[in-house]
C-alpha cells in the first residue's frame, strides 16, 4: 500500500517524485516514458535556470535527478488503463499490462493533448518548425515568418506572443470569423505585419529533406483555390485535450474535459485524488507551472497523511 502513487513522467510527475520521496513517503511512479511534451522541442529558452536547454536535454536532466532518489519506485512503461476507487477510500490502479498498485492517495500529472491538423508535413515538422506553444518558442522566430492556425482565443494570444519578434504573422482560420475575445481580435487587426486569412483550410505544412518547416499550404473554402504561404514557422492552435478520460467518473471536469482542482492544495472533488499541470484547468500550460503545481500537491498530500493523519 503506497502514500501516494504519481501517474504521469513529465516535468510535474518528476518534480512531485523527487519531493515524495525526500519526504521519505511510501511513493510510485507510472509512466510509460519519462519524458513529457517538451521532449520534442529543439530550443527550451524558459525553464528557470537554464539559459538554452533542448527538449531531450531537459527531459535527460529530470529522469537523472528522479532515478537519484533512493526511496521511489518508478514503474517505467507502463501505462495506467484505470482508476478504482474501493469502499476503504483506498485506491487500485491497474495499467494496461494487468499490474495492480494499491494506494492511499493519487496524484495525476497526466498532461494534455495538442489537438492536431492532421495534415501532410505536420509530423515531420514537430519540433522543427511546427510547434504547439507560442509562449514557449515565440523567441525562436525572431525575424521569421510564421502562420498561426487557429481562430480562437489561444490563436489570438499566440498572434500577440509573437508580435514582439516575427517579422510577419498569418493568422488562419477555418471559419467565417474569428471566435475569439472581440478586445484582442482588436489588437492584433491594429497591427500592420499581421494578416488575417479566414476561410482558410489548411491542406499541408511544407517540409524539406532536414523536415524543416518552409511553407504552408491552404484552401479557400469559398474559391477552392489554393496558396502556399511562405513561412519558416507553424504555430497549432486549434486546442487541446486534457488527459483525464482515466477519473473521468470519480472527479468533476469542465466541459472541456479539465479537472477541477482547488489552486491552493491541487486537490479535486473527490479526497483522495490530486492533480497537477496541463490535465488540470489552471490556465497556464507551463513546464514550471506544472512542476510547481505537482510539489505544492505532494507537499499538501504529505500534511493530510503525516501532519492530519487523516488515513
Amino acid at each position: 500500500m503506497y502514500d501516494v502513487i504519481i501517474i504521469g513522467g513529465g516535468p510535474g510527475g518528476i518534480a512531485a517524485g523527487v519531493y515524495a520521496a525526500r519526504k521519505k513517503m511510501k511513493v510510485a511512479l507510472i509512466t510509460d516514458t519519462l519524458s513529457g511534451q517538451s521532449v520534442a522541442s529543439v530550443e527550451i529558452q524558459n525553464w528557470i535556470g537554464t539559459v538554452s536547454v533542448s527538449g531531450l536535454e531537459l527531459a535527460e536532466m529530470l529522469e537523472k535527478h528522479l532515478r537519484a532518489q533512493t526511496d521511489i519506485d518508478i514503474v517505467e512503461g507502463e501505462r495506467a488503463a484505470s482508476v478504482t476507487k474501493r469502499a476503504d477510500g483506498t485506491y487500485l490502479v491497474t495499467t494496461k499490462s494487468g499490474k495492480t498498485f494499491e494506494t492511499k492517495t493519487l496524484l495525476l500529472t497526466i498532461g494534455s493533448r495538442h489537438k492536431r491538423l492532421e495534415v501532410p508535413g505536420e509530423k515531420e515538422g514537430e519540433g522543427h518548425g511546427v510547434v504547439y506553444c507560442a509562449i514557449c518558442d515565440a523567441p525562436l522566430f525572431k525575424d521569421r515568418d510564421v502562420v498561426v492556425v487557429g481562430g480562437g482565443n489561444s490563436g489570438l494570444e499566440a498572434v500577440v506572443d509573437l508580435l514582439k519578434y516575427a517579422k510577419k504573422i498569418y493568422l488562419l482560420h477555418r471559419g467565417d470569423a474569428l471566435k475569439g475575445d472581440a478586445s484582442t481580435q482588436e489588437k492584433i487587426a491594429k497591427e500592420k505585419n499581421v494578416e488575417i486569412i479566414l476561410n482558410a483550410d489548411t491542406k499541408e505544412i511544407v517540409v524539406d529533406e532536414k523536415k524543416m518547416v518552409h511553407g504552408l499550404v491552404y484552401e479557400d473554402k469559398k474559391s477552392g483555390a489554393k496558396r502556399t504561404l511562405e513561412v519558416q514557422g507553424v504555430f497549432v492552435e486549434v486546442g487541446v485535450q486534457p488527459n483525464s478520460e482515466l477519473v473521468k467518473d470519480l472527479v468533476k471536469l469542465t466541459p472541456q474535459g479539465s479537472i477541477i482542482v482547488d489552486p491552493r492544495t491541487q486537490r479535486s472533488s473527490d479526497g483522495g485524488i490530486w492533480a497537477a499541470g496541463d490535465v488540470t484547468d489552471a490556465p497556464y500550460r507551463q513546464n514550471n507551472i506544472s512542476a510547481g503545481d505537482a510539489i505544492k500537491a505532494v507537499l499538501n498530500i504529505y500534511d493530510e497523511l503525516h501532519v492530519k493523519g487523516r488515513k
